[in-house]
């Protein structure tokens, strides 16, 4: 398995580790519910080092991304992020990242730890316009801060006027002592917070630091299985899971980063249009449990009768509200807030109801 900066410190802390997207990851240190509220309540540290990181460079880099991506590049300024997809020409989702405007010329990619050598190969192969790529993600280290009190522990360690960076905004500056680490208002919990991007030889100070000053504030290192929960409360969506190469932008509720702006010819354009002006058959929803059950990935979601909607996609049980909670895709009939539909488990219809997320406010 492939390791991060921080695997050493993972396994010295008493980590549950496991194999994720070839990485040996930390799963839970003290639990995923003690974990989740941490960050809920306070501060918590993710490595989310396994990431990809793509640089984008040059006069073409933009007309690049507007071809490959869903989401309008050219609505961005410098020190700006955004969220947005690679659409292939089958419908459906090659991944889901972040694109950041780093510079004139020079944009920076996140994409999913599991998706890296496929995105990469996917990027060179549509680069028709000679824009300069490079796979930094073997060079950089990853950090995600995040809970209500990770900009007091962050703003120790850096002069940088963290207040002042907005939500989806970042920028580059001195860090624990090292120049050049990316700071971003950016995250995957819904409960705030920064993420930091360095050179991996920096990698051992900057945790150190992070924890030596976060300590006051009950500062934890969290593991992969409350960032999952964490995301599922908040109704974000995971590659893999909610997300895949057959199911639609459009399907996903992602019409708002699928943009039709004139100039951008992107990557099956014609069709997410002709499906935007038709309707889409199924939708993704959030649904809470009614009866007691855990929704899991896979389990038939199926209406009163007994005939099957759809399919859970991500579930769990809400550590901060106690009840089973889900996503999933269902025919578009069932997809309005409030419709009861059904999870069968064990050949048990287990009754829930179609929400709005989040479900963590």
């Amino acid at each position: 398995m492939k390791t991060t900066p921080f695997t050493d410190k993972h396994i010295s802390l008493g980590a549950k580790m496991h194999e994720f997207a070839g990485y040996n990851m930390p799963i839970e240190y003290s639990g995923i519910i003690d974990e989740h509220l941490t960050v809920c309540n306070g501060v918590g540290v993710f490595d989310v080092s396994h990431m990809g990181e793509f640089w984008v460079k040059g006069p073409n880099a933009l007309a690049f991304l507007q071809k490959v991506t869903s989401n309008n590049v050219a609505a961005l300024t410098i020190g700006k992020a955004q969220y947005t997809c690679f659409p292939n020409e089958d419908g459906g989702i090659v991944d889901d990242l972040l694109v950041y405007y780093y510079e004139p010329e020079k944009y920076m990619l996140v994409v999913n730890a599991s998706n890296i050598e496929k995105d990469w190969n996917w990027c060179v192969s549509h680069n028709t316009v000679g824009a300069e790529l490079e796979n930094a993600s073997d060079k950089m280290a990853q950090l995600a801060v995040q809970g209500p009190k990770a900009i007091e522990v962050l703003q120790k360690l850096t002069s940088v006027n963290l207040s002042e960076i907005p939500y989806y905004s970042f920028t580059t500056g001195e860090f624990a002592g090292y120049e050049n680490v990316i700071i971003s208002n950016t995250g995957y919990t819904g409960a705030g917070g920064f993420e930091l991007y360095f050179y991996p030889d920096c990698a051992n100070r900057i945790w150190n630091t992070i924890f030596e000053v976060g300590a006051e504030y009950g500062i934890k290192p969290i593991g992969l299985g409350a960032r999952d929960t964490l995301r599922l409360e908040m109704g974000f969506c995971l590659y893999g899971n909610d997300l895949s190469d057959t199911t639609s932008p459009l399907e996903a509720g992602l019409g708002w980063i699928t943009k039709f702006v004139d100039g951008k010819d992107f990557t099956n354009r014609a069709f997410l249009e002709k499906q935007k002006a038709e309707g889409v058959t199924r939708k993704l929803v959030a649904f809470e449990v009614v009866d007691k059950g855990i929704p899991r990935h896979g389990y038939e979601l199926v209406n009163a009768e007994g005939e099957k909607i759809g399919e859970v996609t991500s579930g769990t049980i809400s550590p901060t509200r106690k009840i089973g909670i889900g996503m999933g895709y269902v025919k578009t009939d069932y997809s309005k807030p409030g419709t009861e539909i059904f999870i069968s488990i064990r050949g048990k219809g287990i009754k829930a109801v179609v929400v709005k997320p989040p479900f963590r406010k």
